[in-house]
């Protein structure tokens, strides 16, 4: 038994990222940010649909046709395969705690 609020690293320089189940049609995975975003040239375009929730701390989603929207606890979204998007920003101060679902 694992605890997704367990063991979070030291370092919050940069995200972290680690899988937690992956198949042939579906990964799940844990993603740890402390003020990071996207680079502004990097567009997210992937081949699997997303589907995203925010465990804890705050997060920006910018999508390339101008939307953008803001994530707090406990909201989530699904992103379509390949509709372009980047992370804005994330909470500088707290720990944003994700879980993302990527499935064909």
């Amino acid at each position: 038994m694992e605890n997704i609020y367990a063991q979070f690293p030291q370092d919050l320089t940069r995200e972290h990222f680690s899988d937690l189940v992956q198949s042939e049609h579906v990964r799940i995975e844990r993603i740890i940010s402390r003020g990071q975003s996207s680079p502004e040239s990097g567009w997210y375009d992937q081949e699997d649909h997303e589907w995203v929730i925010v465990l804890e701390g705050s997060a920006g989603i910018r999508f390339e046709d101008g939307r953008e929207i803001v994530l707090r606890k406990g909201d989530h979204v699904k992103i379509p395969a390949h509709v372009r998007h980047r992370v804005s920003h994330t909470d500088p101060d707290n720990i944003t705690l994700w879980l993302a679902v990527f499935y064909r």
